[in-house]
């Protein structure tokens, strides 16, 4: 899952992403607002982080236009301005959870996990689809009560199956949300990347739709 932190300091920006990055995430920054519209294929965030202090367009400016682009990204605004008028115009805007700084890694984690949960239709904090139930705020996996262990790649890509289990994903959105855009990208990939999670997910887990993608059963 693709995550996009908006944060104009560089060091509090690295820390961001490697917080996130240890949650399971791909994580992609950039350091003001006007560069996100600038990104490919805007829809296909899990979730951004924001700041409001940015340089050049605020967040709050870049929130309203986002929104009245028509893209539903969850929006998790992290910032240091803490009143509550600055709160309600944040939320106002658009956004759909709003932090203040300092915040404590382990609740920004579960502040985005519920948000990309939201957005997907799940409202327990497990994920679950067949025999395969999911923690991601644990980052651990079961195969009916047997603990999985998965690398990196496959945690990522069973957590994007379940999260949009019973739908059809191509395999160009699993590319998106394996790797980072900087890093040199082959579809080849994905199949052998589903083939390893098959073994230990179940063979009939994942459906192969010749020329749409694969989906992960309910």
């Amino acid at each position: 899952m693709r995550l996009l932190v908006v944060e104009d300091e560089p060091d509090l920006a690295r820390r961001l992403r490697e917080r996130l990055a240890s949650g399971g995430y791909v994580i992609e920054s950039v350091g003001n607002a006007e560069a996100v519209f600038d990104l490919p294929d805007p829809q296909h965030w899990a979730a951004m982080v924001i700041d409001l202090g940015l340089p050049g367009m605020s967040g709050i400016d870049f929130i309203r236009r986002w929104r009245q682009l028509g893209y539903n990204t969850p929006i998790l605004v992290l910032t240091a301005r803490g009143t509550w008028q600055e709160k309600v115009e944040g939320l106002n805007a658009g956004a759909d959870d709003y932090v203040v700084k300092p915040v404590t890694g382990e609740e920004l984690m579960a502040r985005i996990n519920a948000l990309i949960r939201r957005a997907a239709g799940q409202s327990n904090a497990r994920l679950s689809a067949g025999e395969i139930a999911m923690d991601p705020a644990a980052r651990m996996v079961w195969r009916g009560d047997d603990l999985l262990e998965l690398t990196q790649i496959e945690y990522r890509l069973l957590h994007l199956f379940l999260l949009r289990a019973g739908h059809i994903l191509a395999q160009t959105d699993i590319l998106d949300h394996l790797y980072p855009m900087a890093d040199e990208r082959d579809l080849n990939t994905i199949e052998v990347h589903v083939g390893r999670l098959r073994k230990k997910v179940g063979k009939s887990a994942i459906t192969t739709i010749r020329g749409l993608g694969y989906r992960f059963e309910r």
